[in-house]
């Protein structure tokens, strides 16, 4: 039976931070010895979600740096407020993973801006396009191309051809919760999704290339619903091994924002 991304640790004598154990869930495509970027970034986002919450606000943007390789070793993860406010407020969160000699060191972190709610509903604009629906798509077999890890965890629908003309286009549900049995969360289940659309709207063949993401940004305008993530991806790579990956993102009614990130690429 597939296991959650992360096992709570219970029995840490440790107030300020939280422990899980990463599990085969977690597993990257580009090495069986670190963490896909999607589990940590929505590890990060729980964190930030639980720190010190509001009813009448939500966080906006949320800004994810990976500091390297995130290793399948026990981690722990806190956040706290830095920016008080009562309408703007701004939040970090960092994650650590522990080390042969049992220290930790920290491997990614987050920031936040968490802002006031108010009622523009009779104001609202998007002018992104809804993606296609996902019945329009086709079923990906992650078994074909990848060993077992995290891309097996998340169902995937493919609404056209990676690398074809165009964006990259996809629908995402994780199969697993983040942490333990917790319910995740509909921003939780997106950041488990996102950090995908490097690889799905790349031209570049992953079996000649190597795009690895150094961090995520994701602004949202709306909170996303339901249980999948909509991603229309564009990736750019420039003439000196630098990238960036832009994309749109969607639930069942339509756009809620948008990501981006930096890619470091290079040939295998």
């Amino acid at each position: 039976m597939a296991q959650p991304f992360y096992l709570p640790l219970n029995g840490q004598d440790d107030t300020e931070w939280e422990h899980v154990q990463p599990t085969s869930s977690t597993v990257s495509v580009w090495s069986s010895s670190m963490q896909h970027g999607s589990p940590p970034a929505a590890l990060l986002v729980r964190a930030l979600e639980q720190c010190e919450p509001r009813d009448d606000a939500r966080l906006s943007r949320v800004s994810v740096e990976i500091l390297g390789p995130i290793p399948l070793t026990e981690c722990r993860v806190r956040a706290y407020v830095t920016r008080p406010g009562t309408k703007v407020e701004l939040l970090r969160a960092e994650l650590e993973a522990q080390l042969d000699d049992g220290t930790f060191r920290p491997v990614a972190t987050a920031q936040a801006w968490r802002l006031a709610t108010a009622d523009t509903s009779d104001s609202t604009i998007v002018h992104d396009e809804s993606m296609r629906h996902r019945d329009t798509g086709r079923d990906a077999d992650p078994a074909k191309f990848f060993p077992p890890g995290y891309v097996h965890m998340v169902e995937w629908v493919l609404l056209n051809k990676p690398g074809g003309t165009g964006p990259g286009q996809f629908w995402g549900r994780p199969l697993v919760p983040l942490v333990g049995t917790e319910p995740i969360t509909p921003l939780q289940r997106l950041f488990a999704v996102v950090d995908s659309a490097n690889g799905l709207g790349a031209k570049l063949d992953i079996r000649k290339w190597t795009y690895l993401n150094t961090d995520l940004t994701v602004h949202l305008h709306r909170q996303p619903t339901g249980d999948w993530v909509g991603v229309s991806a564009e990736s750019s790579v420039g003439p000196e091994g630098i990238g960036m990956c832009a994309a749109t993102l969607h639930d069942e009614h339509g756009a809620l924002g948008r990501s981006a990130q930096t890619l470091l690429v290079r040939r295998r």
